[in-house]
């Protein structure tokens, strides 16, 4: 089968650093899924892991932790999915990734794909939304249906792949949203998808939230850099606030006062943590999956797409993660089609 792969860990400009490459098609066992690829999605962690160190891999080692597709066939333990159905997912950081023709997964990780979306559409959502469910309403003590009636939530990096999500789903709850971006386009991309108010995250933030009338806010997400912010949102987040956190701190986070003071509840969330530590509640993420496909296809959410590369070789992917590693994306970058 097709894949892009890596052995060696190279910037993204060397041609080396994501090659073509053909593998063994795998055969599923267990509750293993085998899903033939038809879109994939690529996301901060593929970046990440792709990123310069010593280390060479004895195998090529394939990424892509965001997919949709068709059930080519399952493994004898299977029970929810068929072949011939149309799935999405956001795969196992511990396995074999999306960026191949056909790829293993466990059962409990899938969701039938919203019948609305076709597969490039579709792939744009599994991490993202779960990220997004699972920080707000799972992490973060908050009812998915109206957790959020007359509280304030500030999302930072409203335009990103995250945040196009939790804006979304953080206006549906109840919650007033105010979104940060700093471009004309990011700014009317926050607004598209609901949010109540756009500030710049390049400025200060309390004097903007200030003029809007927002002396302190109920509780934050964010999603762009924990060390930047996390004093300014210490003195914004009022008594018994939360703030839910995705990026990896650069150094150490003063934990005590005033989040100490204020009984503000910090919350961590990762999207692997499940399949990786294959808990007890791991079918949790197929579910959060079907929950999304159910709103996307009632027309409460609405897909986060935003650019589609074609079809997945390896000088489009290196093309997608030096658009990623710009910093510049506005929702998801899709790659669709071999």
């Amino acid at each position: 089968m097709k894949a892009v792969a890596l052995t060696r860990y190279l910037p993204i400009d060397d041609p080396q650093s994501l090659v073509d490459v053909e593998l063994p098609r795998p055969e599923p066992h267990g509750r293993d899924i085998l899903v033939r690829v038809e879109a994939v999605s690529v996301n901060p962690v593929d970046t990440k892991l792709r990123a310069p160190r010593p280390q060479v891999e004895a195998e090529p080692k394939v990424l892509g932790y965001d997919a949709a597709g068709v059930v080519e066939a399952i493994g004898d333990a299977v029970t929810q999915v068929r072949v011939g159905d149309a799935v999405y997912y956001a795969g196992d950081v511990t396995r074999a990734g999306s960026n191949a023709q056909f790829q293993l997964v466990d059962e409990r990780i899938v969701a039938r794909k919203p019948a609305t979306l076709d597969f490039a559409a579709a792939a744009a959502l599994p991490l993202t939304a779960i990220t997004a469910w699972e920080l707000l309403f799972q992490r973060m003590p908050f009812d998915a249906d109206d957790g959020g009636a007359g509280k304030s939530l500030l999302v930072i990096g409203g335009a990103g792949g995250v945040g196009s999500i939790a804006i979304q789903l953080a206006r549906r709850a109840g919650f007033i949203v105010i979104a940060t971006a700093s471009r004309p386009e990011t700014i009317a991309w926050c607004q598209r998808l609901g949010a109540h108010h756009v500030i710049d995250h390049r400025q200060p933030l309390t004097p903007q939230l200030a003029a809007l009338g927002f002396e302190a806010i109920d509780a934050a997400v964010n999603l762009a850099d924990t060390d930047r912010y996390w004093d300014e949102l210490g003195a914004l987040l009022a008594p018994q606030g939360h703030v839910g956190l995705i990026v990896e701190p650069r150094g150490a986070l003063k934990i005590g006062d005033p989040y100490k003071a204020k009984c503000i509840g910090i919350h961590w969330e990762m999207m692997f943590a499940r399949p990786r530590f294959h808990t007890a509640d791991m079918a949790e993420q197929g579910r959060i999956l079907e929950r999304v496909a159910a709103l996307v296809d009632a027309g409460e959410l609405v897909g986060t797409l935003g650019d589609t590369l074609s079809p997945i070789n390896a000088a489009n992917l290196r093309e997608a993660h030096r658009r990623l590693e710009s910093g510049t994306t506005i929702g998801k970058l899709v790659l669709s089609g071999w």
